[in-house]
């Protein structure tokens, strides 16, 4: 087994196996999901990108720190009370509540477990939204236009493939529309079971349950025919126990399974009377939750998975990948310039909102981006900007900066290093610690003005320009400290004329360039006379040349003499 699924401490597998319980809620709906709703309702939003984002910012955050992960975790648990009223199918709400339970479970095991229990929550959970946001589309239209736009970027659709989805829900198409969501849902569980091997490795074990994920939010689809999702769960159970050749026969038949779903999404559905609700296709049976039982490891578990198409080099990317990855980073780009255009005056709870939409574009993104180089890096960074204090539009550039990088990336092009060093930069500093470097570096600033008024007092024109010059030189880094600290206590406690203090700073933005070279100006402009008065005074600057007996009376002058 390699080492992303060993125990911590010694980097040894702890105790030779993996203990996990994922609980497969294969949930019986009936149809398509849309005729066995006892109603349909519009969800909480917010507590839904509250939940995606701090499930998805577990996952990253457990590779450093189990601590952390538990934090993301408690927020997640807030955000799931939060939704759960919301959503009507309480199969499903019984269902990411065991999987929460089974995400901290995993906490003291190993990341992959976290992961997989992650992975099966997000599935649920577009599941739930998927339903019911068709559901709603069939009653009222008008009503579900924010759901779909959240569905779809939780889908990984791009900007057009969004703005078709949305075409067809006004126009009453749900069939389309839904036709739409389980093509995307498709690719995404071929592409996971692409990716797996018949292996006892931590690469097929996380693509498993990702597909698994996936098929959980399409399986009452008409198209899916005999596929199940209790299936993946045999599957999972027998990589975990290390039953190989079960395995690669329970592989060729998803993806046999998948390929035949796949092919009945080929052409969209014929267009239907506006109104019309999709046909049901069948009924899905109640799955009880699979236990995955503990298994000892084995020696082909330390050989790592072969390279396959979803993990390839950028290098040899197919045309068609480097589509997929260009049009599932736009939902991102969105998301991510509505952080910036909130951060630059100083609106940040807005911005983090942004961020956590960015947060669940990148978890929706396609395999082509997600296996690019430094997509894990950025769904950290994105997942820690999106809880953080004192954010400046610095961090959310730094993040535009990156997923370019990755964007780049996957298509096999050539990466900034120095966008990459800015992400780098501003994952550490950034936050609380440049509020409090600031702020230390604008009390200082005071001292040498202090110390040159204590040695040259103020009485001569000359040393008064040449302080004052410094000042201006210095007043930026002191309006950084000082707003930057009062802005920073803004927006930790919600007040909102204090975080507007940020927008006094001469880094918040571009406005600030101009103000900022009026004061260089001056400076140089004061300090340069002063300078030139004070060569002069000593003779070193003019037409007549001192005499030696100057020259000694120069260097007697007081420096507080006034010159006449």
């Amino acid at each position: 087994m390699n080492s992303a699924v060993q125990g911590e401490g010694n980097g040894q597998p702890k105790g030779g196996a993996w203990r996990a319980t994922l609980a497969l809620g294969a949930l019986g709906l009936g149809g398509t999901g849309l005729t066995g709703l006892g109603g349909a309702g519009a969800q909480d939003l917010a507590a839904y990108t509250r939940l995606a984002q701090n499930l998805d910012g577990a996952v990253t955050a457990r590779a450093s720190s189990a601590q952390a992960a538990l934090t993301r975790l408690d927020a997640a648990q807030s955000a799931l009370d939060a939704l759960a009223p919301t959503i009507r199918n309480r199969q499903i709400v019984s269902g990411l509540k065991d999987a929460m339970g089974g995400a901290r479970a995993a906490l003291g095991r190993t990341p992959a477990e976290l992961e997989a229990q992650v992975l099966l929550s997000r599935g649920l959970m577009r599941k739930a939204l998927y339903d019911q946001t068709l559901a709603l589309l069939s009653g009222a239209p008008a009503n579900g236009a924010a759901q779909l736009q959240l569905l779809g970027r939780e889908f990984g659709l791009g900007a057009e493939a969004l703005q078709a989805l949305s075409s067809d829900a006004k126009a009453g198409r749900l069939e389309r529309t839904a036709w739409r969501l389980q093509r995307a849902a498709v690719q995404k569980v071929s592409a996971s079971l692409t990716a797996a091997r018949a292996t006892q490795s931590t690469a097929s074990y996380v693509n498993l349950a990702r597909a698994t994920g996936w098929f959980t939010v399409v399986q009452d689809s008409a198209g899916a025919g005999g596929l199940k999702v209790s299936q993946f769960g045999d599957a999972l159970r027998q990589l975990t126990s290390g039953d190989t050749a079960a395995l690669e026969t329970s592989l060729a038949a998803l993806r046999s399974g998948t390929a035949t779903f796949a092919a009945t999404l080929a052409t969209p559905p014929a267009a239907t009377p506006a109104g019309t609700k999709p046909a049901a296709g069948g009924t899905a049976p109640t799955v009880t939750p699979v236990p995955v039982t503990p298994a000892t490891q084995t020696p082909d578990a330390q050989t790592p998975a072969p390279q396959t198409p979803a993990t390839q080099t950028p290098a040899t990317q197919t045309p068609g990948a480097q589509a997929q990855a260009t049009a599932g980073a736009g939902a991102a780009y969105v998301a991510l310039g509505r952080a910036l255009a909130a951060s630059g005056h100083a609106d940040n709870a807005a911005a983090r909102a942004a961020l956590a939409e960015a947060g669940t574009a990148l978890a929706g993104a396609p395999a082509a981006l997600r296996n690019a180089a430094g997509f894990d890096r950025l769904q950290g960074a994105v997942a820690g900007a999106a809880g953080r204090s004192a954010l400046r539009p610095t961090d959310v550039q730094a993040l535009i900066a990156s997923l370019a990088n990755v964007e780049n990336a996957a298509a096999g092009q050539p990466v900034s290093r120095l966008d990459g060093a800015s992400t780098g930069v501003s994952r550490w500093f950034s936050g609380w610690l440049r509020v409090l470097i600031f702020a230390l570096l604008a009390g200082l600033t005071v001292l040498p003005l202090y110390l040159l008024n204590l040695a040259f007092g103020g009485r001569n024109t000359y040393w008064r320009a040449i302080m004052v010059g410094l000042g201006l030189l210095m007043l930026p880094l002191f309006l950084e400290g000082l707003f930057g600290l009062l802005g920073a206590f803004g927006d930790l406690f919600g007040a909102a004329p204090l975080r507007n203090l940020l927008n006094l700073t001469l880094t918040q933005g571009a406005y600030a360039l101009p103000v900022w070279a009026v004061l260089s100006a001056a400076a140089l402009g004061l300090m340069a006379f002063g300078f030139r008065g004070l060569c002069e005074q000593f003779g070193l600057l003019g037409t007549a040349k001192p005499s030696v007996q100057n020259t000694t009376q120069h260097t007697s002058i007081d420096w507080d003499e006034e010159v006449s």
